[in-house]
């Protein structure tokens, strides 16, 4: 049986004082040199003391990981072994590398998980690796990593507001521009493509989550090229789809659904939100899009959403959160620097979303279990 929704969690309250106390005291004892030795000898709490060695290891050098990756999809490691497992030499002759330095990349990539090494000394595929020739948009995201790379050379300067402008900032171009409406095409074009990537990855599960086939009409509001509309026409046959971004985005859009026989059912329509939404639609979809805004700005999306829906009508809001239980790292850390060095929005908790969907003017706020909430959660709300 599919998860139904749940109630949003309470706000948490302060620990008493002495929790605080007993914290520090805590954490003097673990700095403490003569400590960790006696913590890495002493048998109960051995293992404790060498995963919290390993993780603080990954953490200092996640950097060289990343890049690990980086040149497995650039060299098309992964497809390569996509037959079958290969011997380090004809892998070095395909991979056009030095056998040495090939060895040195195999044996790396395998230590992550993403090749196996064979008891013969051939290498092949790893789960890792196997999942990503199935989800061409982390390669991608990969790919495109090397801007936000650039952007974290000096972390100290991006969070004091004096690395400016960043190369994400150039690359999102409506995060940076006075009148995003007037942003051209060629501008787009690029993260357009990506962000089509990216709302492919979870548009399943948001339609999972929240089936649309009780809707007639779907407006999919910053929905770049129709990655999401797509998938949402396909998945109710009956609904009407109207995808709603900047003029040029939108123009993408169009020849997409049409390129994808969706021309009669689906429609992109080009604009700000900021001067309305089109109205008619029962459900309005935010897929990725609130959390790129500032609070202001995002309130401003979401007021507009509330005065295009009829009374009943339904608002979804899909993305990846701030607080999320056992993923903490990708809603705060990732998307909190990701954005940060895009110059624009912020990673939100789901009771502060709830709270802005609120003040927005929407009722029964409700969240809806999806299958990956590391990396999209869903929020439903209802227009009074």
């Amino acid at each position: 049986m599919k998860p139904g929704p749940q109630a949003l969690p309470a706000t948490p309250v302060a620990p008493p004082p002495w929790r605080d106390r007993l914290l520090a005291w805590r954490h003097r004892l673990i700095a403490s040199p003569p400590f960790q030795r006696f913590a890495a000898a002493f048998p109960p709490t051995r293992g404790i003391a060498r995963r919290n060695a390993r993780a603080l290891f990954d953490l200092c050098a996640g950097f060289v990981y990343a890049q690990v990756l980086a040149a497995s999809l650039r060299l098309d490691l992964f497809r390569i072994l996509a037959d079958g497992p290969l011997a380090p030499e004809e892998l070095a002759r395909r991979l056009d590398l030095p056998p040495d330095r090939a060895l040195c990349l195999l044996r790396a990539a395998a230590s992550l998980g993403l090749l196996t090494a064979l008891p013969d000394g051939r290498f092949a595929l790893g789960d890792l690796g196997a999942a990503l020739l199935g989800n061409p948009s982390v390669a991608a995201m990969v790919a495109h990593h090397a801007m936000l790379y650039d952007d974290l050379r000096d972390p100290v300067a991006l969070l004091r507001g004096t690395l400016t402008p960043t190369r994400l900032s150039g690359y999102w171009a409506y995060a940076g521009a006075a009148d995003p409406a007037t942003v051209d095409e060629a501008a787009v074009a690029p993260y357009g493509a990506l962000m089509g990537a990216s709302q492919a990855l979870v548009a399943r599960d948001i339609l999972d989550a929240y089936p649309l086939a009780r809707h007639a009409h779907l407006l999919d509001v910053g929905g770049g090229e129709g990655a999401f509309a797509v998938e949402a026409a396909r998945s109710a046959p009956r609904l009407h789809v109207t995808l709603f971004d900047l003029p040029p985005v939108a123009a993408r859009a169009e020849r997409r659904f049409a390129a994808e026989g969706l021309a009669g059912r689906a429609t992109a329509s080009g604009g700000s939100f900021h001067d309305g939404l089109p109205p008619g639609a029962d459900a309005v979809s935010l897929v990725r899009v609130v959390h790129d805004h500032d609070d202001r700005p995002a309130l401003a999306l979401l007021r507009a959403a509330r005065a295009a829906l009829p009374p009943g009508g339904t608002l979804l809001l899909a993305e990846p959160m701030a607080g999320t239980p056992g993923a903490e790292p990708i809603g705060d850390a990732y998307f909190g620097f990701y954005l940060l060095a895009m110059g624009s929005g912020r990673p939100r908790t789901a009771t502060e979303l709830s709270a802005m969907l609120t003040e927005a003017g929407f009722a029964r706020v409700r969240e809806h279990r999806t299958r990956r909430p590391m990396l999209v959660r869903l929020l439903v709300a209802t227009a009074p």
